[in-house]
């Protein structure tokens, strides 16, 4: 472990909580402002799930290559990452950025938002100012965010059935629905799984090193702290990102090695020059309790529900321990996408996941030949196009 370059990004962090915060704040840099950039048409649709969250989905129907020629396209939906949002799919721009790849080759494409990132921080009743809002981790937005997404997305496009594409914490979300709600096998035709993160217990982040074996287990700390919002996009995220991280800048490294941290380290991949517009998007902001749910994961070996500690899991689920996702019974066509330098989703823990997987439905499972590709490469890294997603469009297509 490179502690020179751990201290970097703590450093990183003590200046970001110096500056001024106003989570409350819309970015000039979004989804939005991006695809516009662009010239392609963005929509933006709105969602409440059955228990009370208000999701804002991201939809480009057409090409600007093509035009609106009142066709119908075949529909795809992406879901984003812990901590990220629907603007990873556009920051690379029309070149690399896979939901305009879509667009371009002929598909109606919409993007996703979980609850408490920055397009998604409304509810009927609660305020994101108070922790009742932040009561909850990824199962939920496996089983409810993703249900009242999808179900509108077929609605508003009159399909029965769409594609999916997840990316990290879109992956284990998609396995909780999957093993939670099994009517939605009819409702995906195909899911194209990048960085798949399920089992976990061989992941080689140092942040879950280091707190896996205090945060990955029921305790006090986890009933206090657990319901609070976790790095949000803020004013200063933003200004880091603007003056900190530019290519003039002097300390643009420490900002390389907060992706390195959370990625995987020293990949070739990272465009710097795109740093800037990463840090004003990404963190989007979370659940605290969706990284001990993912620390549990960690330490216990298992994929399973949320661990309250015996006596609140025999009240909430009766039994003393956490029920485990059937992750053998999801009849739903899988393709995966997976790299050696992924510090979240280890070659070890995909190989479970494969062989854990009915073998009827497992169409591919791709082992990227970049040795030094990492979990933020998957959305981000040079030459995508041509490493990755020309492969995934592929197997989209012919799904």
């Amino acid at each position: 472990m490179r502690l020179y370059q751990i201290f970097g990004v703590l450093l990183l962090a003590y200046v970001a909580m110096a500056l001024p915060s106003d989570a409350g704040r819309s970015s000039t840099v979004t989804t939005v402002s991006i695809v516009k950039q662009f010239g392609y048409p963005i929509e933006e649709h709105v969602v409440q799930t059955s228990d009370g969250y208000i999701l804002t989905m991201h939809r480009i129907p057409y090409s600007k290559q093509t035009g609106n020629d009142g066709s119908k396209r075949p529909v795809i939906f992406l879901m984003h990452g812990l901590l990220c949002s629907s603007s990873d799919w556009v920051l690379s721009g029309p070149e690399n950025g896979l939901a305009f790849l879509l667009s371009d080759a002929g598909y109606d494409v919409w993007m996703g938002n979980a609850r408490g990132n920055t397009y998604s921080r409304k509810h009927a009743s609660k305020s994101p100012l108070l922790s009742p809002f932040w009561d909850f981790e990824w199962h939920d937005i496996g089983i409810y965010d993703l249900p009242a997404m999808i179900d509108n997305v077929l609605y508003q496009t009159g399909e029965e059935s769409l594609q999916y594409v997840g990316h990290s914490q879109g992956t284990t979300s998609f396995f909780v629905l999957n093993t939670m709600i099994p009517r939605f096998k009819n409702r995906i035709r195909s899911a194209h799984l990048l960085a798949p993160v399920v089992w976990m217990d061989h992941m080689e982040s140092p942040l879950a090193k280091v707190g896996g074996p205090l945060l990955g287990q029921p305790n006090a700390f986890i009933e206090l702290f657990g319901n609070a919002e976790f790095l949000p996009n803020t004013y200063a995220m933003q200004l880091m990102g603007s003056l900190m991280c530019r290519d003039s800048s002097a300390v643009q490294a420490l900002c390389s090695n907060a992706l390195f941290l959370m990625g995987g380290w020293d990949s070739p991949y990272l465009n710097a020059t795109m740093i800037p517009d990463i840090m004003a998007t990404t963190p989007a902001g979370c659940s605290i309790n969706q990284i001990y749910h993912y620390l549990q994961e960690y330490n216990s070996g298992f994929f399973r529900q949320f661990d309250y500690g015996s006596t609140r899991n025999k009240k909430k689920y009766s039994i003393k321990t956490p029920p485990t996702y059937d992750v053998e019974a999801v009849d739903v066509p899988i393709y995966l996408y997976y790299s050696d330098n992924d510090y979240f989703a280890s070659l070890i823990d995909v190989d479970r996941l494969r062989y854990t997987l009915n073998p009827s439905i497992l169409k591919r499972a791709y082992r990227l030949p970049e040795e030094k590709w990492n979990h933020l490469d998957f959305l981000w890294g040079m030459g995508i196009k041509e490493i990755l997603y020309d492969l995934v469009m592929e197997d989209i297509a012919n799904a």
